[in-house]
Order: structure tokens, then C-alpha cells, then sequence
């Protein structure tokens, strides 16, 4: 729609249409003009492991000297993080959601995942919650308790742990559970006992799947009908359509192609192509994707990945949106969310076009400017 306007009215999409149709009589409202720049709903970042205390850039350049990429990395910021105070990971945290949001990010899912002990990964949700309050950023935290068994702990021993904890993870607000299923993490029997139990506790399902190897992770979710899928750089044919059956959203993470230096890309369009719905997220963390900007994501699915624009653009809000499960934020629809943002574009494809540049020049959410 060109010359369009929206209204919003306690924090929802009241009405919506062309400019020149606007009801009159709208009283005492503040007034946002785009200017004839491109408006498009917030972004939904479905996939961010947001909270972390340490760096790993040796790391990073032991694999641009052609090392692979392996999820034993994890326990050095599983270390650093537990190291850290409240008062430092929440100062960490917040700047990374303060950057999200400067890039258009309005809705962003936080995954736990470097505490690894009971106590530690509900410090981490709470800390997740209260970062993004104070940046202004609707929240849907995920328990990852299961993201790699930790240095000196028997298998089946923290498996065990992590399904104990479940009810306290609730407690602290987690409305999610993950499991990291892949080589070098957990195996698929282990990732069926924790999320079966997660159901048990009244926690909705996601997994890592199929992003170092193929496991059957992707099956496994389909199996147990998850909300999401992600990465699912390895996945199969077969794979892609028992997803798209099983309504499970197809959450792909370009950023980490890029960095683990995988180079994997004909997966998104293989998703596409068995008719499974498609997210797109940044994964934030400090090992295979120390990325805040979903426009930088958007660009990597279209140029690297072959995306088309509308189908990326579609998938970085409402596919998002479908991944957390929500009908009240990536669109701009009557009933829908105030959260929107203002492209420094007059066209929603320049964001793919003008690389290095920043992309979003104003963030609303709630129908309220930000930052």
C-alpha cells in the first residue's frame, strides 16, 4: 500500500488503510509521519541465546584458519557466564536488546543455555526478562537447560537434572523448552525424554535440529509436534515434509552459516519447497553468531540463501510470529500489536540492497516511539 496510515489505540492496531481515508475525529493523538519512507511490522526475532558474560574470538579465529565449528565451545561461555554478576549480565544483555531494537527488532525470544545448573539457568531467564524491559522489547523466554552436558557430568545423570528442573524453569517465567540435538550435544532418545517431559510441565516445545549433522532431530519434531525446528542446515527431503505436516515452523539462522563458516544455504529453499512455513532469526550468542541485526539476517537470506524479498521480509515478522506461536505481532492488522518500524527506504527491497548500512531509522512498540 502506498500513502498508507495506521491507527493505533492502547498499544493495538485500531485501524489501518489509505491515508486519504483516515477517520476524521480522532481527537488529541500523537502523530508519527514516515515521511514516505517503508513502514513493515516489527521484526520477530524467534531464535537469540541473548545472555552471555565472555568472549570466544579465539575461537572465531582458530575456525577462519579452517577449523570446524563444534558445540564443545559452549562450556567456555558456560564458565564466563557463570563468573559474572547479575549487575554485569544484565548490563551485557540490555545493550545487546538496546541494539536489537535500534535494528527493528520488537518481539525477541531469549534462550538460557550457559548456566547449565538449576540455579544458574533460571538467573538466567530472569535476567532475560529484566534486560528486555528495561530496552522496551516484548519477551518470550526458553529454557535451555539441555545445551550441552556439562565438563565432569555423566550423561545421563544431567539429563536427569534438566527434567527435575523443569517446574522451576516454569517458575521463572520460561514459557518454552529446547534441546540442542546434533553431534556433540544431545542425541535424539535424550532430547525425546527431556521434551516430553517439558510437555508434561506445561512448557510448549523447540529443538536445534540438524545444524552440525543430520540426527533425525527434524523428525523428532515433527514427531512430537514442536513449535519450531532450527537451523536444519542438513535436513533431507524427507525431513522438510514430515515438518510442513506436522505444522512444526521451519527456523532457519543465515548468520550462522556465515559464521561457523558452514556455508550451508540450499536447506532454506528445500523448506520452502515442501510447503514448510519459514522463520528467520539472528540465533545471538558468542560462538556461531555474535549478530543483533535481523536486516543483516533478511539480507543473508536473500543474497546467500536465494530467498525472494517478500518471502523473507514475511518470515522475519510473521513467520517469527508463527514460530512463538502468537497471532498479535508480526503483522499490522486490526487487533495487532503497535509494533512497527520506519526503513530509511521509500521501498522494502532497499533494505536488501544498500548492505552496511543502517536500515531502520525509528522503532515503535505498544504504538509508542523508541530509542
Amino acid at each position: 500500500m502506498t500513502d498508507g496510515a495506521l491507527l493505533v489505540r492502547a498499544g493495538r492496531v485500531e485501524w489501518v488503510g489509505a491515508d486519504r481515508d483516515l477517520p476524521a475525529g480522532l481527537g488529541d493523538v500523537d502523530e508519527l509521519d514516515a515521511a514516505g519512507a517503508a513502514v513493515l511490522p516489527g521484526w520477530v526475532d524467534c531464535h537469540t541465546h541473548a545472555v552471555w558474560a565472555g568472549a570466544r574470538r579465539e575461537e572465531l579465529v582458530a575456525r577462519v584458519a579452517g577449523k570446524p565449528y563444534a558445540a564443545g565451545g559452549i562450556n567456555a561461555t558456560v564458565a564466563a557466564t557463570r563468573a559474572a554478576s547479575d549487575e554485569a549480565l544484565l548490563a551485557l544483555a540490555s545493550e545487546r536488546m538496546r541494539v536489537m531494537r535500534h535494528n527493528g527488532t520488537t518481539t525477541v525470544e531469549v534462550k538460557s543455555g550457559y548456566g547449565l545448573t538449576p540455579a544458574d539457568e533460571c538467573r538466567l531467564l530472569d535476567v532475560a526478562r529484566d534486560a528486555a524491559a528495561l530496552q522496551g522489547l516484548r519477551v518470550t523466554t526458553t529454557y535451555l537447560g539441555a545445551h550441552v552436558v556439562p565438563d565432569s557430568r555423566h550423561r545421563d545423570d544431567y539429563v536427569r537434572e534438566v527434567i527435575a528442573s523443569l517446574p522451576a524453569a516454569r517458575h521463572h517465567g520460561a514459557e518454552w523448552c529446547d534441546v540442542f540435538c546434533d553431534e556433540g550435544a544431545f542425541t535424539v532418545d535424550e532430547a525425546r525424554r527431556v521434551l516430553v517431559a517439558a510437555a508434561a510441565a506445561g512448557l510448549g516445545l523447540r529443538i536445534h535440529a540438524e545444524q552440525i549433522a543430520r540426527t533425525g532431530a527434524a523428525l523428532l519434531a515433527a514427531e512430537l509436534g514442536c513449535a519450531s525446528a532450527d537451523h536444519l542446515d542438513h535436513v533431507t527431503d524427507e525431513d522438510a515434509r514430515a515438518l510442513a505436516v506436522g505444522g512444526v515452523v521451519a527456523v532457519v539462522v543465515p548468520v550462522v552459516s556465515l559464521y561457523s563458516r558452514s556455508q550451508t544455504w540450499s536447506h532454506a529453499q528445500r523448506l520452502a519447497d515442501a510447503g514448510c512455513t519459514l522463520a528467520i532469526a539472528t540465533d545471538c550468542n558468542p560462538g556461531s553468531a555474535w549478530c543483533e541485526s535481523m536486516p543483516y539476517a533478511v539480507q543473508l537470506a536473500c543474497l546467500a540463501m536465494g530467498l525472494p524479498v517478500d518471502v523473507a521480509l514475511r518470515a522475519a515478522t510473521l513467520g517469527g510470529a508463527a514460530a512463538l506461536r502468537r497471532d498479535d505481532v508480526g503483522h499490522l492488522g486490526v487487533g495487532a500489536r503497535g509494533d512497527l518500524i520506519v526503513l530509511a527506504a521509500d521501498h522494502e527491497a532497499d533494505l536488501v540492497a544498500h548492505l552496511g548500512a543502517d536500515a531502520v531509522i525509528r522503532t515503535v512498540v505498544h504504538g509508542c516511539p523508541i530509542g
